[in-house]
């Protein structure tokens, strides 16, 4: 019985041995594989990175200057740019504008919203990208 019992305790031994062999091999897989996926989710950042960038330019340049021929009066194309001061301005003399066309003053008003959006409207859509993305999204020039 003693000797059924190391031949036990030895194949118990192998295959703790051959246990510990595989789980080194898969721990070392496993490092592997996480490297090449860091690598991999740092090239997609990167790539992601440089398309916002690509992003910021014409594709809101136009968004923007359509909008604010359109809606200019409500002050969209301002919401769109982070200035909500402007925009807010603007939505108001809109407001107060079309509840005083009811009495009659307000039809003096009502076109000055709309011909601001159209004019800047215009100027967004007839600068470069660059210049656009320089002028109005980090020079924050709120006005024309």
């Amino acid at each position: 019985m003693s000797e059924e019992n190391k031949d036990l305790g030895d194949k118990a031994e192998d295959a703790f041995d051959k246990a510990k062999e595989a789980a080194k091999d898969a721990a070392e897989d496993t490092k592997e594989a996480a490297g090449d996926f860091a690598d991999e989710a740092k090239k997609t950042a990167n790539e992601f990175a440089e398309g916002i960038k690509g992003a910021g330019g014409e594709n809101k340049k136009i968004l923007t200057g359509v909008l604010a021929i359109i809606l200019g009066s409500l002050g969209v194309h301002k919401f769109m740019l982070g200035y909500n001061k402007e925009g807010f301005i603007l939505l108001g003399v809109s407001i107060v504008a079309y509840v005083l066309s009811c009495v009659g003053i307000g039809l003096l008003f009502v076109w000055i919203p709309s011909v601001i959006g159209l004019v800047e409207g215009i100027i967004y859509l007839t600068k470069s990208d660059d210049e656009f993305y320089n002028t109005y999204q980090v020079g924050k020039k709120p006005w024309f």
